[in-house]
């Protein structure tokens, strides 16, 4: 079986990071970094004010179940 070195799908920060381009910086044309940053700043305040602990993430991966991990050949 494959494991990958590297899976981002795994790693709960880049769905933060993916929401915040999609939320604050996607589709726009800041006149300049002042703009930009107000934009971030304002999608993180709104993301802390509603934020939840994270439950259930990724259920339906098999990785969760796994109890047997091959051996590294390579």
């Amino acid at each position: 079986m494959f494991l990958p070195n590297y899976g981002s799908w795994l790693n709960w920060i880049e769905a933060e990071f993916a929401a915040l381009r999609y939320f604050a910086l996607n589709g726009t044309d800041h006149q300049s970094h002042g703009e930009q940053n107000a934009a971030i700043e304002g999608y993180i305040r709104w993301r802390n004010a509603r934020a939840q602990p994270k439950t259930g993430f990724a259920t339906d991966s098999p990785i969760r179940t796994w109890t047997h991990y091959p051996t590294k050949v390579a």
